[in-house]
């Protein structure tokens, strides 16, 4: 196996401000040399569906008529064993006391940034971790996530995490997949139930996992690992 990991970060709804309650952030790793492989399966799965290859799979676009397509999809996931999922699961911004802890929002999101990948990154590998690009202040968010995570594992050479930097969602199919898993944790934690074809997304994943999506798993759940995050003091 290749000492070097590629791993793809996503996010749902990480904004202090944007009228959501809970937020998610996740990412989807495997080995570098399987990137290509894991591209092609599931470029295949859109062709067997009637989908272009350049069809964006997103969360968002999760509808009956495409329930099978990416019902497959998340099938594929949990039956490749090279591929990984975590995701870290904040159930409520609002409880949020960054005053009481002389922070910023954005610098509480590169400490939970650093929780979710903490688990993720192993000393004795290699790792380039890829950003979904969002916003212009993507260059600042990757100078300092890099200099987090380096520090953390005194990799002050950035031996361990060689490389980060922002793409396109629509240029990576690896980032796309770790944007439906995130969505489809999220759509549970949010208690969401309106849309049929997330809804039997969520079973699936929580039949095939054997995990309720909304709690934490041990801390070295190969699969899907889940942290669910509580502010310090908090009873729940």
């Amino acid at each position: 196996m290749s000492d070097l990991i590629s791993v793809y970060c996503d996010e749902s709804c990480h904004l202090e401000h944007d009228r959501q309650r809970s937020m998610v952030l996740g990412a989807v790793w495997c080995p570098a040399d399987r990137v290509r492989e894991v591209s092609n399966r599931l470029r295949e799965i859109k062709v067997r569906h009637g989908l272009a290859v350049t069809f964006e799979t997103k969360w968002t676009k999760v509808s009956p008529s495409k329930v099978a397509f990416y019902r497959d999809v998340l099938d594929y996931f949990l039956d490749d064993d090279h591929l990984h999922f975590r995701a870290l699961i904040v159930p409520d911004k609002a409880a949020l006391d960054h005053a009481s802890y002389a922070q910023t929002h954005d610098e509480w999101y590169y400490k939970m940034y650093f929780d979710m990948l903490k688990v993720v990154i192993d000393p004795g590998f290699r790792y380039h971790i890829y950003l979904d690009i969002k916003d212009s202040r993507g260059g600042v968010k990757v100078r300092k996530l890099h200099e987090v995570l380096a520090n953390s594992q005194y990799d002050f050479a950035r031996e361990i995490i060689e490389r980060i930097q922002v793409i396109r969602s629509h240029e990576s199919e690896l980032l796309q997949l770790a944007d439906l898993l995130i969505g489809t944790i999220a759509y549970v934690n949010r208690g969401l139930t309106a849309n049929s074809a997330k809804r039997a997304l969520v079973e699936r994943l929580r039949r095939r996992s054997g995990r309720l999506l909304t709690q934490t798993t041990l801390l070295r759940e190969a699969k899907v690992n889940l942290f669910r995050w509580k502010p310090r003091g908090a009873s729940q």
